[in-house]
């Protein structure tokens, strides 16, 4: 079952970091590559795309290292250091997500998929933090998981991406991909938290629901 668990993480993880990747080399070269569709989107400023795409690259490229139990258990500093940038970027990508959603060129139906998804982000990190702070690790750890799922769904995005445009093309496809590529991951992540091992670190109060 380890084995499993580490080859889903590397999965996950190399993902994770290839499409944070990508996003970052469109950072670094003036957002000059962004693809047609979403770089004519009628955005008020790019200020708000841009934030939300360095932002979440951020978060993507950090997410997966703090569910790797030899770093938090022997760098639990370290662990603490990249929790507070994951965090940090969460927020910033969720709010200029929520800021960009209902401009979506795909009309209401897809703005309202990412506006959902943008508010959901914000309010599973804040919630783990808020758990962290309380020392509260049951329910930070599973906060944490709900945050990432949502995190992930910029890589799930781009998988269905190229589904929906070989078939019945971007216009059709990215108003159900607006909610696809977050519903699901939630629901993986819920089955996932009711069948979870109880850590064995306990928490010192109750207080944040798990």
């Amino acid at each position: 079952m380890k084995a499993a668990e580490n080859a889903i993480w590397a999965l996950i993880a190399f993902l994770s970091i290839g499409v944070g990747g990508y996003a970052v080399f469109l950072a670094a070269t003036n957002f000059q590559f962004l693809p047609p569709p979403i770089a004519a989107n009628a955005f008020p400023s790019d200020l708000g795309l841009q934030t939300h795409i360095v932002a979440s690259a951020i978060a993507l490229i950090l997410g997966p290292f703090q569910f790797l139990e030899p770093l938090r258990e022997k760098a639990p500093v370290l662990h603490r250091w990249i929790g507070r940038i994951y965090v940090a970027a969460c927020l910033a990508g969720g709010a200029s997500g929520v800021a960009i959603a209902l401009y979506s060129s795909s009309g209401l139906v897809a703005g309202l998929g990412f506006l959902l998804l943008g508010l959901l982000w914000l309010g599973f990190t804040f919630l783990a933090l808020v758990s962290a702070m309380r020392r509260n690790f049951i329910a930070h750890e599973r906060w944490m998981i709900r945050s990432f799922a949502l995190t992930f769904a910029a890589v799930t995005l781009r998988i269905y991406l190229p589904i929906g445009l070989t078939t019945v093309g971007f216009d059709n496809s990215y108003t159900l991909i607006a909610w696809a590529c977050w519903l699901p991951n939630l629901i993986v992540a819920e089955l996932f938290i009711a069948t979870l091992r109880k850590p064995e670190r306990r928490s010192v109060t109750a207080n944040v629901a798990a």
